[in-house]
């Protein structure tokens, strides 16, 4: 059987992988991504993160239990690049998405890399979704667990990472795995989900963007969709596209951030129907099922707007270097800096995607 690198946070999901790996027969190398950050890390958090001293002494458990190989790599300048785009998009008033970032530049980006150096065939995850090879062409498709399928942030993988691919949980649900885990009774089987984004694991973004760009907290004006100043605010950075809470103005009905402008440091406020919108542009665009979309050219697609997104019908018109997208229905808050991931309306395959201009 082939060598196999898996990607081990210490959570339950990348154990299990790994244990069915070695099940299978496969000779499996366990590595773990210390992202550098230690303050306010996992391990002093009262929430689940991952990435902490904890999570990568849990890895090498597990990994001890299964026999396998186990390294811990220093990704700390890597996951610095990912910090600063991070920063930079909350600065220009866009709302990022560091998972998408960081699945395509360096779960299959830089251990790919390191499993080349060390002889293995293919990376392995524990995300929920799946890996098909068909018609000429690698496919990513939806996990079988709706409520956990992660192909959205997997829409900027290349043909070349998706052969080198291995989601060995996408055709189970997180029942099924936790079932898998307590079989073999891992040490992580009862571990709790890790719910923050690793570098900002107590779920404040505004203190890592205070640390990182504290020229960016310059207080400006929250005004109505009519220009009328409502109040102030702390920082652009603080607020995100369809943000109703923490908006700090009272109102005889509810407010919802509906557009920022970096240009006047204004955050703009209205009410949830001024979130509707029917089109949008989409650049940056990675094509799966197929090289490239024509320009003018129409595709009918299910378009998600966000991960908890249930995605929307749409018709995408192709373009030199963007798309445009065009709901048949008006969709709620679809921000700049996020990801558009265009579904098969017709299967659960991945057609491609981009990121929201």
């Amino acid at each position: 059987m082939s060598q196999i690198l898996v990607a081990m946070s210490g959570g339950v999901d990348s154990s299990v992988t790994a244990a069915l790996l070695k099940e299978q027969g496969h000779e499996i190398v366990g590595l773990f991504m210390r992202n550098g950050v230690t303050a306010g890390s996992a391990a002093q958090s009262n929430k689940q993160g991952c990435c902490s001293l904890a999570d990568s002494q849990d890895a090498r458990f597990v990994a001890a239990q299964l026999g396998a190989r186990f390294y811990v790599l220093n990704f700390a300048e890597d996951f610095q690049r990912v910090i600063d785009y991070f920063v930079d998009e909350y600065k220009r008033g866009r709302t990022p998405n560091p998972c998408a970032v960081c699945n395509t530049d360096l779960k299959f980006g830089k251990l790919l890399d390191y499993a080349k150096a060390v002889g293995a065939e293919k990376v392995a995850t524990g995300h929920y979704s799946q890996v098909e090879y068909r018609d000429g062409r690698w496919r990513l498709l939806r996990g079988v667990d709706r409520s956990k399928d992660q192909s959205y942030y997997l829409f900027g993988l290349t043909q070349e990472q998706l052969s080198r691919a291995l989601f060995p949980l996408g055709g189970m649900t997180k029942k099924e795995a936790r079932e898998h885990a307590a079989r073999l009774d891992l040490k992580t089987r009862d571990k709790p989900e890790s719910m923050e984004i690793c570098f900002v694991p107590e779920g404040d973004y505004r203190a890592v963007v205070a640390q990182h760009s504290p020229d960016v907290l310059v207080r400006g004006d929250i005004v109505s969709t009519s220009g009328e100043k409502l109040g102030e605010h702390d920082g652009i950075a603080g607020f995100t596209i369809g943000q109703r809470r923490g908006i700090g103005i009272a109102a005889p009905k509810a407010l919802y951030v509906v557009k920022l402008e970096p240009q006047s440091n204004t955050v703009v406020v209205g009410d949830v129907e001024d979130l509707e919108i029917e089109r949008i542009r989409v650049a940056n665009l990675n094509w799966i099922a197929f090289e490239s979309l024509p320009e003018n050219h129409e595709l009918r697609a299910i378009v998600k707007v966000r991960y908890r997104h249930d995605g929307e019908p749409a018709t995408i018109i192709g373009g030199k270097d963007s798309v445009e997208v065009v709901f048949d229905e008006p969709i709620r808050a679809a921000t700049p800096g996020q990801c558009a991931v265009f579904y098969s309306p017709d299967s659960d395959e991945v057609l491609g995607g981009g990121w929201i201009v």
